[in-house]
């Protein structure tokens, strides 16, 4: 192992094998993902391999105050910051002792997202901070979207970087979770953006029909597609951008829920055509010669699969089960050991900052 200074505060980590977990808490409450991934650097390229899993579903209560959370004052934001920091220790220490884990080099974790509008320049994930590493007596890195936004970038996506590295086999690499993202190689570098929202309003209309989630989405499938609801989104300003672009719930909460919730459709039509919709906007970003990488909740919803493909026949994939759902933690998981190693985890290409950099803090137990 190979150490040398690289700021006043830390030292690089060189070698060729890391134990670590990411931690992945997203946008559609799910819970936290947690997952304990070896990385091997070998003859240029990095290998991986998933080894303990396990996603904790958020409380109620978490839910609740998580989702209110944007609304939130300074002072209440603090505060949460404050609570959820030693919830989100409770969990991964829980982790790590009920699996006996040992010998990690560090904790990764991606913290929650309370707010992201990095077009004034602002982004926050709670529960990342220097108390973490205290209590569960772990090196963690983290608050990777921060350092994107003061150099002008969208602070988001952040996984293209391990869609590179190690999923480069596929053209286009699409994350349906909270949101669909997408990453692919173009002449002048990886680019990445969002494409639409997903689970975020798939999962708040099953809420209304009495379940957490749309499973298989039959709820869609037994419903009607309302054409002027999708012709009002699909107009949506956001879809016309170029990349790079990025989307959060209060982009949901502006530009999506007023055109929605005028309509007062039964949530099985809203489903129908949130999935037609969602379908529609994910296949004007593929090519039918495209082999393409399905990952995220969304990748369970066979419905919504099959609209994808009715739009646009490409050779989609869909993985194992355990990396369909903890791609994200596994990525993060990278990004942290690319910090460690003081080597670029965010590429302007994808984000739009000034140029590529080693995003995200340090913190020692």
């Amino acid at each position: 192992m190979q150490y040398y200074q690289s700021n006043a505060l830390f030292l690089r980590m060189l070698k060729n094998s890391y134990q670590v977990i990411g931690v992945m808490s997203g946008t559609s409450l799910d819970g936290i993902d947690l997952a304990q991934v070896l990385l091997e650097f070998n003859d240029g390229t990095w290998q991986y391999k998933l080894m303990t899993l396990d996603t904790i579903a958020y409380p109620e209560h978490w839910r609740q105050q998580l989702s209110l959370a944007m609304k939130a004052t300074p002072r209440e934001l603090k505060l949460l910051n404050e609570a959820y920091t030693l919830y989100l220790a409770e969990v991964i220490n829980s982790f790590i002792s009920r699996h006996n884990i040992q010998d990690l080099d560090a904790v990764c974790s991606h913290g929650h997202t309370v707010l992201h509008r990095p077009d004034q320049g602002v982004t926050l994930q709670i529960g990342n901070n220097s108390v973490l590493a205290r209590i569960i007596n772990q090196r963690v890195v983290c608050d990777f979207r921060a350092a994107d936004v003061a150099l002008g970038g969208q602070g988001a996506p952040l996984v293209p970087i391990g869609d590179r590295e190690l999923f480069g086999e596929y053209n286009y690499c699409i994350n349906l979770g909270g949101f669909a993202n997408i990453s692919t190689e173009s002449p002048n570098g990886r680019i990445a953006y969002d494409i639409c929202p997903v689970n975020v309003l798939f999962n708040k209309y099953a809420n209304a029909l009495g379940q957490p989630y749309d499973e298989g989405g039959e709820f869609a499938r037994s419903g009607e597609i309302i054409l002027p609801l999708l012709s009002d989104l699909n107009d949506l300003p956001f879809y016309k951008l170029g990349a790079p672009k990025s989307l959060g719930m209060e982009w949901v909460l502006k530009e999506v829920m007023p055109i929605v919730e005028p309509y007062k459709a039964n949530p099985r039509d809203v489903l129908r055509t949130l999935v037609e919709h969602i379908a529609m906007q994910i296949a004007n970003n593929v090519t039918t010669t495209s082999k393409v990488l399905l990952t995220g909740g969304g990748a369970f919803n066979v419905f919504l699969l099959e609209q994808i493909v009715f739009h646009k026949a490409a050779n989609y994939m869909l993985p194992s089960k355990d990396l369909i759902n903890y791609k994200e933690a596994l990525i993060f998981a990278l990004l942290g050991v690319l910090k460690l190693r003081d080597e670029p985890n965010c590429l302007a290409s994808v984000t739009g900052a000034k140029h590529d950099h080693s995003s995200g803090n340090i913190f020692l137990p």
